[in-house]
């Protein structure tokens, strides 16, 4: 008769937690909430700033200048300015501005639109993955097949590329990424319907083996769901839906860039009881005033950014950025080829880096 110590014990249910990457509360109203809330600012739009290219200036200022431009400025706070990450990263932090300041010059010597053209593309392909980051992180304790895996991952890679390649199969529409005709377009009825019917399959796979997965586990995983919903919700009105530069430049900016810096305030700061006020480890937006000093930095830079685009180059918005428009205008060919790739190097940086500062041992 065996032992008493080797009767096998019971194993009590590890109980589900929901895998939030800071808290319920911080995830749910700066990662997962802009989609949502960008929708409610969306249906609450006058008609024509849903099926035209109207865009007021206060619209602009807050949706360009203060949100787009401002979150491409706090990829600094995870790589110049942490120590840590600029002696570890030493030699890319030098090689990306360099490498892309050199070949938006080549490109824009070839021709303005090639080099718009290839900026559009790159902050495509920097949109999509940051959805797609945001789904492995909230699976990443998730024990689930391969298979089930694999078509999370199709389903929000699904949920950007169907409404852009429907973009790419539409008539030419009332926004465009950067400047017109910096996307490929070819008017294709059918390859549009073509794509709506494989979409619609891909989603209806996803719901039946969430269903299935949560029938048999009793488990439900809320913010990799919400991410999914929010991102295909966002995509598919900003860009199908509704045909209105402001409608998407909202759901557009605010899903995308909110959430960025939010991740980058999470990640970048430590949770208060690790870092005592004494500590050599803190940096110096950990303090008191930290999330002021975060916004405030970024918000100047940003309008300092567009400041001096507008007065050397676009002369568009002289009533926000008046002084800037001393400046004088630079127009000629070569000037312009060195000059436009050096005002989007932040851009241009920020793209090919978030390649790699989010990688699991970084």
């Amino acid at each position: 008769m065996p032992s008493s110590a080797s009767v096998a014990q019971p194993v009590a249910p590890i109980a589900f937690r929901q895998p939030w990457i800071r808290s319920a509360g911080f995830d749910g109203w700066w990662i997962l909430g802009p989609p949502f809330l960008a929708l409610l600012g969306v249906m609450v739009l006058p008609p024509a700033y849903r099926s035209t290219s109207q865009m007021p200036l206060w619209a602009w200022v807050g949706l360009v200048v203060l949100i787009d431009v401002a979150h491409v400025y706090s990829t600094l706070f995870r790589t110049y300015f942490d120590p840590v990450r600029r002696r570890r990263f030493r030699t890319l932090l030098w090689a990306v501005p360099l490498g892309c300041y050199a070949a938006g010059v080549a490109l824009h010597w070839a021709g303005g639109l090639w080099f718009w053209r290839v900026l559009a593309y790159a902050a495509v392909f920097h949109f999509i993955r940051q959805q797609y980051g945001f789904l492995r992180l909230y699976a990443r304790q998730e024990r689930t097949s391969t298979a089930s895996r694999r078509l999370d991952a199709a389903v929000i890679y699904a949920a950007t590329l169907y409404p852009l390649l429907w973009w790419h199969l539409a008539p030419p529409r009332n926004f465009n990424w950067f400047t017109d005709g910096d996307f490929v377009q070819y008017d294709w009825p059918t390859g549009r319907a073509l794509l709506t019917v494989a979409y619609l399959a891909l989603l209806a796979a996803y719901v039946l083996k969430e269903a299935r997965q949560w029938r048999r586990t009793g488990h439900f995983n809320l913010p990799r769901n919400l991410l999914v919903l929010g991102t295909a919700a966002s995509w598919y009105v900003g860009i199908v839906l509704y045909n209105g530069d402001l409608a998407f430049t909202l759901l557009n900016v605010v899903a995308h860039g909110i959430p960025y810096l939010a991740l980058i305030w999470a990640t970048s700061r430590p949770p208060a009881p690790s870092v005592s006020a004494g500590s050599a480890g803190r940096l110096w937006w950990h303090g008191r005033y930290g999330l002021v000093l975060f916004l405030g930095l970024l918000l100047g830079l940003a309008y300092l950014e567009e400041g001096i685009w507008d007065g050397l180059v676009w002369r568009e918005h002289g009533a926000v950025f008046g002084w800037f428009q001393h400046l004088p205008t630079v127009t000629q060919a070569h000037g312009l080829a060195l000059l436009v790739p050096l005002l989007a190097l932040p851009q241009a940086t920020h793209y090919v880096l978030d390649g790699f500062i989010w990688r699991r041992d970084q």
